[in-house]
């Protein structure tokens, strides 16, 4: 599926792992492993880090991975001298359970518009077996003017 919207694919996938460095992405091993105009892919170890108390990976490791590269994908489409994309809401369906291994987050943009983002985030598991599915929403909010928390992001 290709949509009107593109990501900067010219990101190489070191920087974005880059900036996981001393996050929550970093400490439960989220690491971006494909890139393209059309998505952002993400991966997540099914491990003690990710992992409810029986052993299958927690609901809200899959909102965090699905945030994480989600987030990522929106600040890929927006001019990042002028705008900063930061969260509004997320949701999930938890569809089937994963119990080790990696799930991989899709991020595909829904809808880019001047002020907000929608995202689709797909988690399969390793056999492409579909884990989650997530909807997140952003705010593209200008740098240096609606909010002091909004700043130039070095992608």
């Amino acid at each position: 599926m290709t949509t009107k919207y593109k990501l900067d694919a010219t990101t190489p996938l070191e920087q974005l792992n880059a900036l996981n460095k001393g996050t929550m992405a970093e400490h439960i091993g989220i690491e971006y492993v494909e890139l393209t105009e059309d998505y952002l892919k993400a991966r997540m170890p099914v491990d003690h880090r990710t992992w409810q108390p029986l052993k299958m990976l927690n609901g809200g490791a899959s909102l965090a991975l699905a945030e994480t590269v989600g987030s990522m994908a929106a600040n890929l489409v927006i001019d990042r001298n002028e705008y900063v994309a930061l969260g509004l809401d997320i949701n999930a369906n938890h569809l089937k359970a994963a119990m080790t291994g990696y799930v991989y987050g899709t991020a595909r943009p829904y809808h880019v518009g001047k002020s907000t983002q929608v995202w689709e985030i797909r988690i399969e598991d390793e056999e492409g077996n579909l884990t989650c599915i997530s909807r997140l929403t952003m705010s593209n909010v200008k740098i240096n003017g609606e909010a002091k928390y909004a700043r130039k992001v070095e992608i």
